[in-house]
């Protein structure tokens, strides 16, 4: 375990799409803050850190994409019913 892992998160926030668990964590070290998104899928986990200088060009991006996601239609996952007749 690093020394990151042992520090309490600031705080946390959880968000589960599809099989998967995204868990959101502030924290902070001797080197600042930072956010650590973890992605468990199936018990297996991934994790990226951004420290907290780059929060606002991290959200401005994801902003970015959400919005073209939008332009460009719903999407609907391959398993969804089709929708009623009417």
């Amino acid at each position: 375990m690093g020394v990151t892992d042992m520090q309490d998160a600031l705080h946390s926030e959880k968000v589960s799409v599809e099989r998967k668990l995204f868990f959101f964590d502030l924290k902070e070290n001797v080197r600042g803050r930072f956010l650590r998104i973890t992605e468990d899928v199936n018990g297996r986990r991934n994790a990226i850190v951004v420290p907290t200088a780059g929060l606002e060009d991290f959200r401005r991006a994801l902003a970015a994409i959400t919005d073209r996601d939008k332009q460009l239609g719903a999407s609907e996952p391959a398993s969804a019913p089709p929708p009623p007749a009417a």
